[in-house]
Order: structure tokens, then C-alpha cells, then sequence
């Protein structure tokens, strides 16, 4: 087996009771590093990224069958610091990775789970939550076609952002809601045809008067009344691709299914369809699709932009102890692409 220096006893992020208040059902303890397999490697985590969906694991409403105490967070990027005799990557490789747990200062991981990368750059973070159920869901779910009219809410996010642009790639008109100026100016260097800012304009209104015939397909994440404005703004053969709800997300309640009662009517008359998208459940497309982003993004077609909370009042997001303030961070809706987190010093010399 070959290793680094590694130390006895590491930080991690675990849920101690359910709850969609995350610093509520969260605690960092100190735990000792986990010992390596002979197929396995140890990965010393730089970055991890946050996902609106960290409470809805901390929440209990993913996976019932998922008790206290439990690791937390999806994806992490960093050093491979150990490696398995059997593991075909190498010590002071960089890798990326989606598994669950990723919120702790080291990651053990099977050597197969590891997607070799070439520094530990932070904006790969964003490709395997956030790229990866924007690819897929246009491609598998949305079925895009060129010269369609693709609307993308929350476009600034750190899904939207790449839902923007691959719908772009795809030869779509695209319509993308935010919240401030700010977002709408970010927006439109990421190609977006039609910024919506939603605290300026009525996205209800705008859908209604300029774009008449409906859209074909949305990229939904809100929830609430922004989903019921989505419904109502389909064209004939419309697709809706729910990929959130995450209005509902903080709250004991979550979504309200009483919503659900007024989807055939509206449904049917336009041939329009609602569909889920749950990422995991399209993993047989996940090496294929992140191979596509990596392509893109190293030939300068595609942005990764990443919000290391720079602007925020305590500054950068550095260390475990910040992961609750960029779960707050981006709840409150400011944030421009990826919430990411540093927990150690990048091999990246250019972000």
C-alpha cells in the first residue's frame, strides 16, 4: 500500500437527529481516519460542495430507511493520500467523487468511485451533482430538440447555471428566473436569451405576454407557486422536469400534495407532461455524462462558476466549521453558481 503522512484522527460532518434545520441535526466530531483496503483509496478532501439537498438528508426524506448517526454531504475533490495495492490510482493523484459522506477532512472510497482529474481545482466540484442532473435531465427526461423554448428556474444556481448552458449548447432559446440584477447580468454572459428577475418583473406576466405559444420544456427547481406558474406556461407537448422543490425544502412540511390535485387538467388539454428527475437513478448515463462536461469545460465551451462565499460578511468558506453558514449562504439566494466549501489548500495554481 501507498501512502502519505496521514494522521490518526480526522473531523467529519455527521447528522445526530432528522431535521431539515441543518445545524440542528448536524455535529462535527473527531473520529479516527479510516484504515484502507487493498481495492481502496484515501482521499485528503481541498473542496466540498454544498447541495440544496443536504437537508433533505438531514431531513429523512430521501432514504427512510437512513437512522442517526449518519455522515453528510455528496461531493468532494482533493488528493488521493493512500492507495490500496489493488487500486489502479496513484498517490497524489487528484480526484473528484459523488458519494455520500463527503463533509470530513478524509474520504475513504473505493478506488472505482474516484474520477481522476487533473489538479483539484474547485470548479470540478459542481459537475457531479449540479452538472450531471442538468445534463442528464435535458437530455433523458427533458428531451430537448433545437429551436425549442427551454425555461430554467433559479438559472443562477448551481444546477442552473449549467442547465443554461447545455440547453444553449442544445440550440434552445432559453428563459432563466432570478433575483437580482446582479444575477440577470451573469445570466446573460452565460448566454441566457430572456433574464427574468423576479423581484423586478412578474415571471407569470412576462411568460404570458412573450411567449404566448408556452414553453416546451422547464427546469424546475423552486417548487410552489413558481412550479404552478411553470404548469401554466407549457406549450402543447410540453415537458416540466421537477429536479427540486426547494422552497419547501426547510420547512417540517416540505411540498404540499394538495397542489398535485389540479395537474390533470391543466395537464391534459396540452398533451404536457410533469416528470421527476432523481440523479441516482440514472446512474448507468453518469460516466458518459461527466466524460461530456469534463470535455466541454476543458475546451473553454462550458463555465463552471463556483461562490466561495468571497463576499459574505465572515468572508471565505474555510474549514468544517463553515459548512452550516454555506448551507445558510445559500438558502438566502445571493450566491452565483456552486456554494463550495475549502477545507485544504488547492494543487490548482489557476481557478
Amino acid at each position: 500500500m501507498a501512502s502519505r503522512q496521514i494522521p490518526q484522527t480526522m473531523r467529519k460532518i455527521i447528522c445526530t437527529q432528522l431535521s431539515p434545520k441543518f445545524r440542528e441535526s448536524t455535529a462535527i466530531i473527531d473520529t479516527p481516519v479510516p484504515q484502507i483496503g487493498p481495492k481502496d483509496v484515501l482521499v485528503q478532501n481541498k473542496y466540498v460542495g454544498i447541495n440544496a439537498s443536504d437537508i433533505n438528508y438531514t431531513a429523512g426524506r430521501y432514504d427512510a430507511t437512513l437512522k442517526p448517526p449518519f455522515d453528510t454531504g455528496f461531493e468532494g475533490i482533493g488528493e488521493v493520500v493512500a492507495a490500496g495495492e489493488q487500486s489502479k490510482v496513484k498517490v497524489g493523484q487528484s480526484v473528484l467523487y459523488m458519494v455520500m459522506g463527503a463533509f470530513t477532512e478524509y474520504k475513504l472510497l473505493p478506488a472505482k468511485h474516484v474520477i481522476p482529474v487533473p489538479s483539484s481545482n474547485p470548479k470540478f466540484i459542481p459537475f457531479p451533482v449540479s452538472g450531471l442532473t442538468a445534463a442528464i435531465s435535458l437530455d433523458k427526461v427533458g428531451e430537448i430538440q433545437k429551436g425549442e423554448k427551454v425555461l430554467v428556474t433559479a438559472a443562477a444556481g448551481g444546477t442552473g447555471q449549467f442547465a443554461v448552458q447545455l440547453a444553449k449548447l442544445a440550440g434552445c432559446h432559453v428563459i432563466g428566473t432570478c433575483s437580482s440584477e446582479e444575477k440577470v447580468k451573469f445570466l446573460k454572459s452565460l448566454g441566457c436569451d430572456r433574464p427574468i428577475n423576479y423581484k423586478v418583473e412578474n415571471v407569470k406576466d412576462v411568460l404570458k405576454n412573450e411567449y404566448p405559444g408556452g414553453v416546451d420544456v422547464v427546469y424546475e427547481s423552486v417548487g410552489g407557486e413558481m412550479f404552478d406558474t411553470c404548469v401554466n406556461s407549457l406549450a402543447t407537448k410540453g415537458r416540466l422536469i421537477i429536479i427540486g422543490y426547494i422552497s419547501g425544502y426547510e420547512s417540517q412540511a416540505g411540498f404540499k400534495p394538495s397542489r398535485l390535485s389540479a395537474l390533470p387538467q391543466r395537464l391534459l388539454p396540452k398533451s404536457a407532461s410533469v416528470r421527476g428527475f432523481f440523479l441516482f437513478h440514472y446512474a448507468n448515463y453518469i460516466q458518459e455524462y461527466m466524460a461530456k462536461l469534463i470535455t466541454l469545460f476543458t475546451e473553454g465551451k462550458l463555465q463552471s462558476v463556483i461562490d466561495l462565499g468571497e463576499a459574505t460578511p465572515k468572508g471565505p468558506f474555510v474549514g468544517l466549521d463553515s459548512v452550516p453558514d454555506a448551507i445558510d449562504y445559500m438558502y438566502q439566494g445571493t450566491n452565483k453558481g456552486k456554494v463550495v466549501v475549502q477545507l485544504g489548500a488547492s494543487t490548482s495554481s489557476k481557478l
